[in-house]
């Protein structure tokens, strides 16, 4: 893989109905439908908002074999409605529905978590149901889910990406066998980074094998509003950037058409850097891509070395945000009021020495840094810049922290390379990473600040966020650097919710949910709280949240302390109130 030039990873063609993925084929676009699989119309009606949107495939829970026969009935009504858009079938803990699903499903999804723990008994059930498949013409994607893997890889592997990934090969070394190529993969979690490590490790695994099956990316349970899009958009990202990628999905707890619109901005971000012009990078010896670690630096004040990743804001509209960012970049005019706790940056010929402020330099003005006495120097730097004469003056100022920009359409590449040509000199200076853009969408402005950032957050290259919204106020940019900051589970400063987009399964009223256990926990910070539609996923993919608030039947929710259960079957009318009343009791 080539860490520094965009280009999409070679796949196999999957034909899946009338829309093949993979291969040349453009990245793909899907959502889900959120109503019982048994009401025909209705799922007919989501089926063709998702397509009118965009949706070049739309997924249905059938959680039994009634259910998977009825997609007969939804498939055919779609069709004498003039849509052709694929249908695929989502199956969990039933084999029996997956065989169904098969006989009416462009595609069907099984959870490998959810067959049988004997090996030799997994291998037959698989492999009958791979033949229906083969008679059909019917595709099929492996998803594994970081939630719901079997008891026999967690006993192995624990929850790990290493035990997700042995969990995928088991079965693609058996499609691989008996020449079954129309499969698509998936490595899920809640957890952004944990789904991209996964997802490296897979294509490796695949790599070492000669398997070159087709991948769908997705942050599972990623949320709604803000927080659901900047998720979402660090995952995917960080992997499209990478060029894995041939179908998508945008898990949102919304209407399920909402999420191709932005399912469609971050593709359209990532893919416009197609045929940029070359980055001569060279990578690290001593950077793992498969297992990154923080890039080691030394601290100068709060930054680098082990303190968190610090945020800077630009000018004195930064005051203004809703957490006070570590530093503002003040240019050339120091605001008349000062914000106490934040360091103030000036260009360093409009530095003065006054306390708690320090200069930024340029790369002409490296010859006056020796002579400046600030403990802390910010240096604004590019790829291009960085030339034998700034690596020797790096060399001699360990308390100078870069802010690394770039003007290249393919920014991620450039920033990687000037990382790892720093690292690569032995060179420990911290690196704040400075992103600007002119978004007049705060949708659009999420969606490409956390994709922009994403792979460099998981490859530990990040020492600080910048960033710059010519079109928004400075506040906006600042709230948006902690958010990037958080879904990267580097800097935690709020209380993080996960949040399934509800399907068949989900028998209450879950965005509302969403929107009531916010606004009873909004007061609250560093906590993360679950809310999902049923047991599915829930109880897993929480398992490392602190509370849970999950379906557990028509109007009913069940409510957890991390993965043990403490009530059920609550009414759904009280479950909030309890919610609050057991956060209360333990924190």
């Amino acid at each position: 893989m080539d860490l520094f030039n965009y280009q999409p990873r070679p796949t196999n063609v999957v034909y899946i109905g009338a829309t093949p993925m993979g291969g040349s084929y453009p990245i793909r676009l899907q959502s889900m439908t959120n109503i019982s699989t048994m009401d025909t119309g209705a799922c007919v009606e989501q089926a063709c908002r998702i397509a009118d949107a965009g949706g070049h495939y739309v997924r249905l829970t059938a959680q039994g074999v009634r259910e998977a026969e009825n997609l007969r009935a939804i498939n055919a009504a779609l069709r004498a409605r003039g849509y052709t858009v694929p249908l695929i079938a989502d199956i969990h803990f039933n084999p029996d529905a997956a065989d169904a699903a098969a006989r009416y499903a462009e595609k069907v999804r099984i959870n490998p978590g959810n067959y049988a723990k004997d090996p030799a008994t997994i291998r037959a059930r698989f492999l009958s149901f791979l033949e229906i498949c083969r008679a059909q013409h019917t595709a099929v994607r492996i998803g594994v889910n970081h939630g719901s893997l079997s008891g026999r890889i967690m006993e192995q592997y624990g929850d790990t990406p290493e035990g997700m990934v042995a969990s995928c090969m088991e079965f693609l070394r058996i499609c691989t066998e008996v020449g079954f190529g129309d499969v698509v993969i998936s490595m899920k979690a809640s957890n952004a980074v944990v789904m991209v490590r996964s997802v490296r490790l897979l294509v490796h695994a695949m790599e070492q094998e000669g398997m070159r099956f087709p991948l769908h990316l997705g942050v599972t349970e990623a949320g709604e509003g803000e927080d659901g899009r900047i998720r979402s958009a660090l995952g995917i990202g960080a992997l499209l950037s990478d060029g894995l990628g041939d179908t998508i999905r945008v898990s949102l707890s919304e209407a399920p058409e909402a999420e191709i619109p932005v399912a469609r901005k971050l593709r359209d971000h990532i893919v416009a850097r197609a045929g940029h012009s070359r980055i001569p990078g060279t990578a690290a010896a001593d950077f793992n891509y498969l297992a990154p670690v923080r890039r080691q630096t030394t601290p100068v004040r709060n930054i680098g070395g082990h303190h968190l990743p610090v945020v800077m804001g630009y000018g004195a509209d930064a005051h203004a945000s809703l957490l006070a960012p570590d530093y503002i970049y003040a240019a050339r005019t120091l605001p008349a009021t000062l914000r106490p706790g934040v360091g103030y940056v000036l260009d360093a010929d409009c530095w003065t020495g006054r306390a708690d402020t320090y200069p930024a330099y340029t790369t002409g003005q490296l010859p006056f840094m020796g002579a400046c006495p600030a403990p802390l120097k910010f240096l604004f730097l590019t790829y291009a810049a960085l030339t034998d004469e700034t690596l020797a003056c790096l060399r001699e100022h360990p308390e100078v922290v870069l802010i690394a920009q770039s003007n290249h359409p393919n920014r991620q590449g450039e920033l990687r390379a000037l990382v790892h040509a720093l690292m690569r000199e032995g060179l420990h200076n911290p690196v704040v990473l400075f992103e600007h853009y002119d978004e007049a969408g705060a949708e659009e402005l999420q969606i490409k600040a956390a994709a922009d950032v994403g792979a460099l957050l998981i490859d530990g290259f990040c020492d600080g966020l910048f960033l710059l919204n010519r079109s928004t106020s400075a506040a906006n940019t600042v709230d948006l650097a902690f958010a990037v900051l958080q879904a990267g589970g580097v800097r935690i400063t709020r209380t993080q919710y996960i949040s399934c987009p509800g399907c068949g399964r989900t028998l209450f009223d879950l965005q509302g949910a969403v929107a009531r256990v916010k606004a009873a926990t909004a007061h609250l910070s560093g906590l993360k709280i679950a809310v999902m539609g049923c047991i599915v996923n829930g109880p897993g993919e929480m398992a490392d949240a602190d509370y849970g608030y999950v379906g557990a039947g028509r109007g009913r929710v069940s409510l957890y302390r991390r993965s043990e259960c403490i009530e059920k079957n609550i009414p759904e009318d009280e479950a909030v109130a309890r919610l609050l009343a057991l956060i209360e009791a333990t924190t």
